[in-house]
């Protein structure tokens, strides 16, 4: 099992004295930039050629780019935290990490043209500003990318006209409509993070618990989807973190139903796969996802072009299209031959309050109970226990 980065979590006050001083100004690029992304997140033609949003920018700006593609949050903060990176595109369970361990550096608004274009809803979202300096006034520490849900992918043959409803399919044994069981055909996220989607599910069918959101939980309520994720364990055929694995466990080795990304549900359907995909009566996590710059960026100007790039329609709706997410500038919804009119409806555009966001788990519970709840550290402990049988 790969090691997971073991950072504390962000606390209620973050360490001040971020190391670089903000820009004020872009200057003519270093040549390069070098950023770790999600799979699919930065294209440049080489899986499909209708999508390319690298090849424009290299030549309008000198700025080669150099992705290294990371399969989990922690491996992001792990790769940011070694350094010799510029960018990273942040998922709210690692923004507030590396906010708090200070590997990013605040960026100024002002000095990336398209801001206004961004999406309000994303623009002072809680994951990428933070007030750092005590001033009362939150610094941006990033530039909002795309966002979306992770869904419940399941075979179509498997399943015929009898689509799941509920993620039970992954968390309860049960006979599927093909007459078979579920154990060994699911998949689970090999991610710490996925605790909150066992705790969502216990939101919904055990109330008692009192539950309200799924990533500020106290001893009883982590406890009790601990003992969800370890009763799943026995119907787990692989936790999956290599979305590239997850398609070739989908096409070949017979998986019925697991929660996944749209990135992998669009590559399996493209390539005729029997693949659907439906978020369940008891709703979704999600992401929200934000590029954000390394403290000690050694090429802060391309960075910047980068940014400013990032937040271009084509290149959002392009991106939306290929990944199955939502772009961060809404005016991408339209006009895109690859998105087509109603691709932002389909992705889920509208569902934007109804999803429980990645977000990085702290003691302060956020509510009447105080400091209770379980930090991120323990969950990553504890995830590696569950998937290791304990």
């Amino acid at each position: 099992m790969r090691k997971f980065f073991l950072l504390a979590a962000a606390s209620a006050v973050l360490p001040l004295g971020i190391a670089s001083a903000q820009m004020t100004e872009v200057g003519a690029g270093e040549g390069a930039v070098n950023i770790i992304a999600w799979a699919g997140y930065i294209e440049r033609g080489e899986t499909d050629p209708a999508f390319d949003w690298v090849t424009s920018f290299e030549a309008e700006t000198g700025c080669m780019v150099d992705v290294k593609t990371a399969a989990t949050s922690d491996e992001m903060v792990a790769l940011m935290n070694e350094g010799n990176f510029d960018l990273v595109t942040a998922s709210g369970d690692a923004s507030l990490r590396l906010i708090a361990g200070e590997r990013v550096q605040p960026i100024d608004p002002a000095l990336i043209p398209s801001w206004n274009t961004v999406d309000e809803r994303l623009q002072n979202a809680p994951w990428h500003t933070v007030d750092t300096d005590g001033d009362g006034t939150a610094e941006h520490y990033g530039v909002p990318y795309q966002w979306g849900p992770n869904v419940l992918a399941y075979n179509t043959q498997v399943f015929g006209d009898e689509p799941p409803t509920s993620w039970s399919v992954v968390f309860e044994e049960q006979t599927l409509p093909d007459g078979e069981s579920n154990v060994g055909r699911v998949q689970a996220y090999d991610g710490p993070i996925y605790v909150a989607d066992a705790a969502l599910y216990l939101m919904y069918h055990n109330p008692e618990l009192g539950i309200t959101d799924p990533y500020s939980l106290d001893q009883t309520q982590f406890q009790a989807a601990l003992d969800l994720l370890r009763q799943q364990r026995t119907l787990i055929g692989r936790y999956w973190h290599d979305a590239f694995i997850q398609i070739d466990d989908f096409t070949n080795e017979g998986v019925a139903a697991s929660g996944t990304w749209p990135f992998q549900v669009n590559i399996l359907q493209a390539s005729g796969a029997p693949i659907a995909s439906v978020v369940p009566v008891e709703g979704a996590t999600g992401w929200a996802d934000t590029t954000m710059m390394h403290v000690n960026s050694r090429n802060p100007n391309c960075a910047y072009m980068w940014l400013e790039h990032s937040l271009n329609p084509k290149l959002q709706g392009d991106l939306a299209a290929w990944f199955g997410s939502n772009p961060a500038v809404p005016a991408a919804c339209t006009g895109n031959e690859l998105l087509g009119e109603t691709g932002c409806e389909t992705n889920g555009f509208n569902n934007f309050e109804s999803i429980a966001f990645w977000r990085t788990p702290t003691t302060a519970c956020g509510d009447e109970r105080g400091d209770v709840c379980v930090p991120y550290y323990e969950w990553v402990t504890q995830y590696i226990g569950v998937i290791g049988g304990r």
